[in-house]
């Protein structure tokens, strides 16, 4: 494990904070960091760079309680604070294009129309950006239009829960991964 005084790495889960969008597909992102929380013992705590955050030694937990497509300025905010390049941070954020279930690192790339990871890119001035797309989708593909705005604002079915228990707890294994071992090793082990 690092130093405390060493620059840790940044898992930024993405979301809306409160109560209403606690449970929605948007929010996939929070729950893995309070995931890794959770299996760490790291307290979350208001405050820092407008987010949530808590830190071991290695990692830095972050959730921005501003809405999505305002995490950017967080991103901005925790890279100056403690001196990190872009990609020293990894965003964990909802993905409708993929299914429902499934994982996909990358080691940077365009937001490919998904506000917050637009403006975190903006933001931080590059695009090489580490991600962690987490699948929300249907089965039989996005929703187009405005009804996509809805879709990520609702919460998951019933028999949709166990699938997204289990996609928020690997998550959780692929930011130690990416954090530990770093992008491509991850990438190999969670792409699959």
């Amino acid at each position: 494990m690092f130093e405390t005084s060493a620059a840790p790495r940044v898992v930024l889960g993405l979301g809306n904070p409160g109560e209403r969008y606690a449970e929605t597909r948007h929010n996939v992102g929070f729950r893995v960091v309070e995931e890794l929380a959770r299996r760490r013992r790291i307290p979350l705590s208001a405050g820092e760079c407008n987010s949530r955050t808590g830190r071991d030694g290695e990692i830095l937990l972050a959730a921005p309680e501003t809405y999505m497509n305002r995490s950017g300025y967080a991103a901005r905010c925790l890279a100056e604070r403690h001196g990190l390049r872009p990609e020293e941070i990894l965003v964990v954020y909802d993905e409708v294009h993929l299914p429902l279930g499934k994982l996909r690192l990358r080691r940077g790339g365009s937001p490919a129309g998904h506000r917050g990871m637009e403006s975190v890119l903006e933001n931080l001035g590059s695009l090489n950006v580490p991600r962690l797309r987490l699948g929300v989708g249907r089965e039989d593909g996005p929703p187009g239009g405005d009804e996509i705005v809805e879709f990520v604002l609702s919460p998951f079915d019933e028999g949709e829960r166990e699938t997204v228990r289990e996609m928020i707890l690997r998550a959780a294994d692929a930011c130690e991964a990416w954090a530990r071992e770093g992008a491509e090793a991850a990438m190999q082990r969670f792409n699959a």
